[in-house]
């Protein structure tokens, strides 16, 4: 039997204590059906008088978490009013409100300039500071959005990055547990929690692998963390890095009828969808991830949607995984944002993203953080112009210098565009700086009969042939790239023809038209035609 890993780290609070694993880093996103009466969008909604509600419910908050404490933990608390208070914050904020953004962002952008400028600090106290303003932004965030942070089970192993002092002082830890983080100061404010209330606690740990209830045992004397048999010690800082836009396996390799390799994967809404993927599938092709992002609040919670793409990508294993960027605006619109004149002029898909950089700053930094996970690449939607997508990889390229300066492990994916305009799929050449291209069918055919969304369905036939035209010609300008196609035509048997024969080799739909895709082209030659005998 294998032995224990027993990880180095330090100690900040002394004591021995054993339990189950919470991992803080991994939260479970509700979906929409789990939420009742939608309360969190709705809530999202508002302006400067939202933001000093939620203010005001925080500070309620902490005042009662105060009742009863003692000197110390009073002292942390009155700090964190303080802060609450601070005109300079809500100055900034109001600003940001002024200039346009959505109370939600406008709060975000705040407070996340905030915690930056302190974990840039060179004093190890003003750095340990960060983590008492990510406290504040997070419960005001949960106020904003009526979802409060949640406590975790008594008798709990905390492990995470680092750990809010009012999370510390609101748990019960008179029935045991401690806690491991990977960074932590010994001069934070938990640290100092912790030793006042002896729960052994060790900092410094490193990011390793454990699943939430893994027994796990923190040492605070000796200084270190043991974890039972089969897990690891995540490898350091990945390199931000560019790697080739390869999207494709063979786990996921089929053959036509000539013998020509197809590669066949999967579309997924919920995250959930994830658990069916089956081992002869070439992973998910398009992870559609507005369907996860249910209100303003969701969009601008980071932390959210990492475990959203982290669990996707640790499922799928080695096989690769394409997540869209957020496809709102039109008749996606986004709880909390209907009101923004943005929406008005009919902006959808990256040009939304663009317009309103808060957003799409937000799902970068999570999708580069999730990409040390597998094999992630991403998906720009509604792409028209070149310069589009340049102006996207700018904001991966900004973010991901952030995240490197706060030494959060990170890497950077390709970037690769859905064709769905056809002025885009006319001049695909153009496009030197998409990593890989994917056919979406469903707009593409849209925009080319000039039909109501309403009507798709009924036109779809009709315009099929003007679409597989598109297509051919459109294959014909990848130069080599990447190519699949993920509309509703690659999962339509009667379709698999003339998708072949304009020169499509991969093909990713939803995981109940798998099978029938998959018998239809090992009956086929590469060229679109009935294999002999069919």
């Amino acid at each position: 039997m294998a032995e224990p890993l027993r990880l180095k780290a330090k100690s900040a609070s002394p004591g021995i204590a054993s339990g189950p694993a919470f991992l803080a880093e991994e939260p479970k996103a509700p979906s929409a059906a789990e939420r009742p009466d939608a309360a969190p969008a709705s809530r999202a909604v508002g302006g400067y008088g939202a933001l000093e509600k939620a203010i005001d419910i925080s500070i309620s908050e902490l005042e009662h978490l105060a009742d009863g404490a003692d000197a110390e933990s009073r002292d942390i608390i009155d700090f964190q009013i303080e802060v609450l208070r601070d005109p300079t914050i809500a100055e900034a904020t109001g600003a940001r409100l002024e200039a346009d953004e959505n109370v939600v962002f406008a709060w975000v952008a705040t407070l996340d300039a905030y915690i930056g400028e302190l974990e840039a600090a060179d004093e190890e106290q003003m750095r340990a500071r960060a983590v008492d303003i990510l406290d504040i932004k997070n419960r005001v965030l949960g106020a904003l959005a009526g979802t409060p942070i949640a406590d975790f089970p008594p008798g709990s192993v905390f492990v995470g990055k680092d750990m809010e002092p009012s999370r510390f002082l609101a748990h019960d830890w008179s029935k045991g547990g401690g806690i491991a983080l990977f960074a932590g100061s010994t001069a934070g404010h938990v640290a100092l929690l912790a030793r006042a209330k002896s729960v052994p606690m060790v900092i410094g740990t490193g990011r390793f692998s454990a699943a939430d209830g893994d027994p796990v045992s923190v040492d605070g004397n000796a200084g270190a963390v043991i974890l039972q048999a089969g897990s690891m010690l995540i490898p350091p800082l990945a390199p931000v890095q560019e790697p080739a836009g390869d999207t494709q396996t063979t786990g996921g390799e089929l053959r036509t009828a000539d013998g020509v390799p197809i590669l066949l994967s999967i579309n997924i809404n919920d995250p959930a969808e994830i658990d069916a993927l089956d081992p002869a599938t070439a992973g998910v092709g398009l992870m559609r991830s507005e369907f996860s992002i249910t209100s303003v609040a969701d969009a601008a919670n980071e932390e959210q949607q990492l475990a959203i793409y982290r669990r996707v990508l640790e499922q799928a294993g080695d096989r690769p995984v394409t997540i869209r960027m957020l496809d709102i605006g039109g008749d996606k619109p986004l709880p909390g944002l209907e009101d923004l004149p943005a929406l008005a002029s009919g902006l959808r898909g990256i040009r939304l993203l663009l317009a309103r950089p808060e957003i799409a700053r937000v799902q970068a930094r999570a999708l580069l953080r999730a990409a040390v996970f597998g094999r992630l690449s991403v998906m720009l939607p509604m792409v028209t112009f070149p310069d589009e997508i340049d102006r996207m990889r700018d904001i991966f390229r900004e973010e991901a210098e952030k995240l490197g300066r706060r030494a959060l492990h990170h890497r950077m994916p390709p970037i690769g565009m859905m064709v769905e305009v056809p002025a885009a799929a006319l001049m695909l050449d153009a496009f030197g700086a998409a990593a890989f291209f994917s056919f979406g069918t469903n707009d593409l055919t849209q925009y080319l009969a000039a039909s109501a969304r309403d009507d798709i369905d009924a036109d779809a036939g009709k315009a099929a042939p003007a679409v597989l035209r598109l297509l051919a010609q459109a294959v014909k300008l990848t130069a080599g790239k990447p190519a699949s196609i993920c509309g509703d035509m690659a999962g339509n048997p009667h379709y698999l023809p003339g998708l072949l024969a304009a020169g499509l080799r991969h093909f990713s739909v939803a995981p109940a038209r798998r099978p029938a895709i998959r018998s239809a082209i090992i009956g086929l030659n590469a060229d679109g035609t009935k294999a002999a005998g069919e």
